[in-house]
């Protein structure tokens, strides 16, 4: 009869341990879904990124083929407009 406390005892003991290492030690379940969170914005952050190199690719692209992309950069991102030419610029309205 003591003998299977003293096993009941030690099977408790031995179950709350790894029930402690499980919730509570080293590599536990929250550490293993923080570690998830993180690579999952990493992928977006590779995304992202990914995005970005696809876009710089294109345009890289565009600039080496010819003119059309230049005269297009300078219109957008410098204002200038050729001789003859008469810029319009809508802006959107306040409401919006």
């Amino acid at each position: 009869m003591w003998r299977d406390r003293v096993i009941l005892l030690v099977l408790l003991t031995l179950l709350g341990a790894l029930q402690y290492r499980l919730w509570l030690g080293k590599n536990s379940v929250p550490d293993y879904l923080a570690k998830q969170q993180e690579v999952q914005k990493q992928h977006q952050q590779n995304a992202n990124l990914v995005q970005r190199n696809a876009l710089l690719k294109a345009d890289i692209s565009d600039l080496t083929i010819g003119l059309e992309a230049v005269e297009e950069r300078a219109r957008n991102e410098l204002g200038l407009i050729k001789r003859g030419e008469t810029f319009y610029r809508i802006l959107p309205s306040e409401e919006e």
